[in-house]
């Protein structure tokens, strides 16, 4: 059993390194800056016997997340970690601008040189849930809540699938594109077709439709439709094929491009943008399937879409019934910073910082999974 059915069932508080899989490099200082481990150094000689408080804590309204992994850093690479003490938020909590997120209490040799990196993974973390959040909030902006599919395997390193997915999950987003994706909270990855499926059988997207409800039959059946830049037409063509089978069509439809359904109409054109997946174009494909009485068919866009794209369309109520999100998402737009703020007991932290004490954070226990 996965850690995160643990957690949500209550038998476990926080995820572990066993979920995490850490790079045991972190505990060699591979990752840290220099200065953290000269310090360190300094320290165990001149000051050992100093105790230390640092806070963590970002500047924006933010949904938290990379509480757990980087409480299990510590629990994992820290020196004497069960004397520690910590206290954090939840992943998912709603923070505001300043807020402590996490305090860890200890001697400084012990834990301090990880701070670079508790910075990096709740800043990464953090800023993927706050832009799923809100692009999750953008998506209900009709009053009816659409799907976002996390579709961020092509905008970075694979080796950030696994957290990024799972800071996705934190934020709204349980569709995601890939099994690494999914790896820490649950779910298999999913997805249909790319262009490349079209490319082999010459653009026929009748053919590779067919081809893929005979591989995959237990899959809802879900035609991309933009391959010829011509989605009413092959929207329609594969509606006529699979009837009731057809689940919904995907337009990706490049920011570049004007689709051939304009280049018919021109008469349509003048009054807004025409390219790409547009709202017009959008409409038009709703009325065209439902005059065809595929009203079952569902309309996914993808392509460049962001919070304030999905908005957009949202205001204007167009007829699309699920988004997939990719490289927007993945903007780390939250940096947090750690501020050694309490030494011995006593307020002690560099001008224009000090100890923020937080009540909504909670005690930890010190827990490692072996």
């Amino acid at each position: 059993m996965k850690e995160i059915s643990q957690k949500l069932n209550g038998e476990i508080n926080r995820l572990t390194n066993k979920t995490f899989k850490f790079d045991e490099r972190i505990g060699e200082g591979w990752f840290s800056a220099v200065y953290f481990l000269k310090t360190k150094k300094i320290v165990q000689n001149h000051v050992e016997d100093n105790e230390i408080t640092i806070q963590f804590f970002q500047k924006n309204n933010a949904v938290l997340c990379g509480t757990d992994e980087a409480i299990a850093l510590i629990h994992t690479f820290a020196d004497n970690p069960e004397s520690l003490d910590i206290h954090s938020l939840k992943d998912g909590d709603r923070v505001n601008p300043f807020e402590s997120v996490l305090t860890v209490t200890g001697r400084y040799q012990d834990f301090g040189y990880l701070e670079g990196i508790i910075d990096g993974i709740l800043a990464r973390r953090t800023s993927v849930a706050t832009n799923v959040y809100n692009v999750v909030k953008a998506a209900r902006t009709s009053g009816k809540q659409k799907p976002i599919i996390f579709m961020g395997d092509r905008d970075d390193h694979y080796t950030q699938q696994a957290g990024d997915g799972y800071a996705a999950f934190i934020g709204g987003s349980t569709a995601q594109a890939t099994h690494a994706m999914n790896e820490w909270w649950g779910k298999a990855g999913m997805g249909t077709m790319p262009h490349a499926l079209l490319q082999m059988f010459e653009g026929d997207a009748v053919a590779a439709t067919k081809a893929y409800k005979e591989e995959f039959p237990e899959d809802e059946l879900t035609a991309l439709v933009d391959y010829n830049n011509d989605v009413i037409t092959d929207s329609l063509k594969v509606a006529r094929a699979f009837d009731k089978d057809l689940k919904g069509v995907r337009l990706d439809t490049s920011r570049t491009l004007v689709d051939k359904y304009f280049l018919r109409n021109e008469h349509l054109m003048g009054t807004f943008d025409p390219r790409g997946v547009n709202p017009e174009l959008v409409f038009a494909l709703r009325r065209a399937l439902d005059k065809e009485g595929f009203h079952h068919v569902k309309i996914i866009v993808s392509g460049g879409f962001t919070e304030e794209r999905i908005r957009h369309f949202e205001e204007r109520k167009v007829p699309v019934d699920m988004y997939g999100v990719g490289g927007s998402l993945l903007k780390i737009n939250i940096g947090f910073t750690g501020d050694n703020v309490m030494l011995n007991g006593k307020r002690e932290a560099k001008q224009g910082r000090k100890y923020y004490p937080n009540p909504r954070l909670e005690k930890v226990e010190y827990t490692f999974a072996d």
